[in-house]
Order: structure tokens, then sequence, then C-alpha cells
């Protein structure tokens, strides 16, 4: 056996005994680590967005990539990114996902290096923004990709982790609770980095935002390595790679239920093209200075904190289909309000309501595919669902660059009705998955 060969199955634990339990053991130890497990992930949650707030995809990192070039493609660059890039590497993970007892091996060894490590390069980005735009531009985005497509490697694992840990009908109150707690100390870094902003030059300023995210996403890692997965066994048959792929066309053309919510999901896909266009709206068209970005960025994240916490707290009751559909309105509205703005301060709202939309995706987009499927599929339907969001993903943030070069009102005219018509086929064509299963 190569070295290579066993470093790998040292880093997944591919050695380790699986414990054979019952459905009834299974059952009670998900109970006992429970209150753990909850804890930790929520101090995961609340550090990881605490920086990330640092690194705002739709307000703070705009800004930074307008500050080293004027190009309209490199902002659309930096949405597609953002949207697509923890999407698209799903699908091609979920086979091996499937075939492991345990997954946390995958997030937590596997992650440190694919999703962690790249975050430190954006301080390195912004410690050469001055003397070396071009070269500082070109580091931002292997960082940036490089975090995002690393997160997107463990993702399929991540998902089916949670789902192993909480239950169907308190998973949306771990989502909300922990995101909405990340929200908070996100909604404390906003005004921080507002103020980081304001106070230092450029690229000062952002040499410091950077360096805290990448710090607290670090932190973050910590005390998701201290969560106690519940192991399952796997079947002992798992399909060929080449079955694999062609049972998936089978997924989509016998569940009626998910190809129509992947229908509708893509929808409200294509209505975020206009998410990394915003601020920079605000600032050409308004001349409105760098501190009021931040400021935009604490209204984004209080519409998240609202937003995730009533849709997570509603899923768990109701299911996931009214949390998406109330987010989607959301959405719509804001990019009506972006769309007629007379002045700058209407944005405040249009931040607040992409927060409370984006709210929705982050409990409800991720944890209804979990619902379709039996457990030992989840990897396959996550992958399945998340990879088509992230291939669309890609293309609707270009689309939205060409749109922005021509009219930012254009622009978010379309993004309004993308997001209601997501609304009119969830709320028509799907049906609640954790009810209509047979």
């Amino acid at each position: 056996m190569s070295t290579s060969h066993s470093l790998w199955r040292w880093l997944l634990q591919l050695d380790r005994p699986v414990p054979q339990l019952s459905d009834a053991e299974l059952a009670a130890t998900v109970e006992r680590t429970y209150p753990w497990n909850f804890a930790v992930n929520l101090l995961d949650g609340a550090t990881f967005w605490f920086g990330l707030s640092f690194m705002s995809s739709t307000t703070i990192v705009p800004l930074y990539i307008s500050k080293l070039t004027d190009s309209q493609l490199a902002i659309g660059l930096v949405a597609v990114i953002a949207q697509a890039s923890w999407f698209l590497p799903q699908l091609f993970t979920a086979r091996p996902v499937e075939r492991l007892a345990r997954k946390k091996p995958v997030i937590v060894n596997l992650g440190f290096f694919t999703e962690r490590l790249p975050m430190w390069l954006l301080p390195l980005s912004a410690a050469l923004a001055v003397a070396s735009p071009s070269l500082a531009l070109a580091i931002f985005f292997l960082g940036y990709a490089g975090h995002g497509f690393g997160a997107g490697v463990v993702a399929t694992a991540w998902q089916d982790m949670i789902a192993r840990c909480f239950p169907a009908n308190r998973r949306g109150r771990f989502f909300g609770t922990t995101t909405f707690v990340g929200n908070g100390t996100g909604a404390i870094g906003a005004i921080a980095s507002a103020w980081i902003l304001a106070t230092f030059v450029f690229a000062q300023n952002f040499l410091l935002t950077f360096t805290i995210a990448a710090a607290f996403i670090t932190i973050s890692w910590f005390f998701l390595a201290l969560t106690r997965e519940p192991v399952q066994p796997v079947p002992a048959e798992t399909a060929s790679q080449s079955n694999f792929w062609a049972g998936l066309g089978d997924i989509l053309r016998r569940d009626h239920n998910f190809r129509r919510f992947l229908f509708a999901r893509l929808l409200l896909v294509m209505g975020a093209m206009s998410a990394g266009f915003v601020t920079v709206s605000a600032v050409q068209t308004w001349q409105v200075p760098d501190s009021t970005v931040g400021v935009y960025t604490t209204a984004l994240l209080l519409g998240q904190t609202v937003g995730v916490l009533v849709f997570g707290l509603l899923a768990d009751r109701y299911g996931h289909k009214l949390s998406l559909e109330s987010g989607a309105l959301a959405a719509c509205l804001a990019y009506v309000l972006a769309w007629l703005a007379p002045a700058p301060s209407w944005y405040f709202a249009t931040f607040v309501l992409m927060g409370i939309g984006s709210g929705a995706v982050t409990v409800s987009g991720i944890l209804v595919v979990l619902e379709f499927s039996d457990p030992h599929r989840r990897p396959t339907y996550a992958g399945l669902a998340n990879t088509a969001a992230g291939v669309l993903g890609s293309i609707a943030p270009i689309l939205g660059a060409f749109l922005a070069s021509r009219s930012y009102d254009l622009l978010f005219a379309a993004s309004s009705v993308f997001y209601l018509a997501g609304f009119l086929a969830l709320r028509l064509w799907v049906k609640e998955p954790r009810w209509s299963q047979p």
C-alpha cells in the first residue's frame, strides 16, 4: 500500500471499526449527544458567521474589488464564486460520501486544508493591493475561490452529518438558532468592519477586515471538530460509478416532486444574479461612502438574523416549503425597491429584505433537500440539487454583469421577475416533502 493511500485512509479514518447499532440504539445515541452537538455547532456557527461578516460577498468584497479594477466582469466573478463554488462540487463528492460510515473526518480533517487555509490568502492580497493591484486581485480570487470550492468539497458530508446529529423536526430549530446567533455576532462584526473601513486608509482597512475574517473562520473549525457524530454503517452494496451517474436521471424521472422543487429552486438561483451588484449600484449611482457599505452589511445581517430564526422555527412546524416561499417574496420585494429607489436610504430596506430572503435559503434551501430521500441517499439528493444550483449560479452572475453594464434598473427588474416566478412554482407546483413521502 502506497504512503499516499495510507495517509488518505488515516485522514478519513477508514480503518476504524464501525459500531453495528439497531435503530433504537442509534436514536438513543442521537438523543444523548444532542445537547453537546447543539452547543459545539452553535459555537461553530457563531464564530464562522462573525468572521464571514468581515468579507461579505454582497457588500465588502465587491467594494474591495472595485478598488482594484473597474471591470464589471470581476464583480460578476465574485458573485459566481459566492453563489456557485459551494454548490458545484457536491454531486461529484456524493457517491464517495455515501460509502463512508463516518462523515466527520471529511469535514474536519480534509476540510481544514480545502476550506480553512485558503482564507489566509485574502489578507495577503490586501497587503499587496497598493503596490501591485493586479497581483492582489489574482491572489484574492485564488483564496476566495479556494475557500468556496474547498467548502463545497466537504459540503455533502457536512449536510449528512447534520442530518445524523439532529432529527428532522429539530433541524430547523438548530439551523435557525445557530444562524441567528451567528448573524448576531456577524452584525457586531459588520459594525466593526464599517468602523475599520471608515477609519483606516486603503488597503490597511481591508488587511484588517480580511485578517479578522480568516482568524475567526479558522477558530470555528476547532468547535466543529468537537462534534460527536452518531456513526451509521453504510449499505453493503453501493452503486458503481457508472450506475451512480445513470441513476441520477432515474431520480429525476421517478421523483416528480423533487424534479419540480429543483426547477423552482433554480428560478431562485437566477433571481440572485443581482446580489453582487446592489452595493456597486449604490456607490456608483449615489456616491455613498465606504463606511455606509459597512452599515449596509449590518442591514443585510439584520435581515438574515430575523429570517433564519423565524424560518427555522416555522420550518420545524410547517415544513421548509413555506419558508422558501416567504423568502422568495422578500427577495422579490428587495429588488423592486432597488429598482425603484429614489434615494440611497431605500437601500437599507433592500439589504434587510435581501437578508430575509437569504435567511430562508440558508435554512430551508439546504435542509428541505434532506427530506426528499431515504437517509442513505441524502448525499446524492443534496449533491444533485446543490450542484444544479451551482451550475446555474455560475452562469447567472455573468448574465447579471451583462445586464448591469446596460442598466442596473434592468438587472434588478429581472431579478424581481425570477423571484416571483420561483415563489409561484413553489406555491402551486411543489408539495411539502415531509408529508408527501409514501
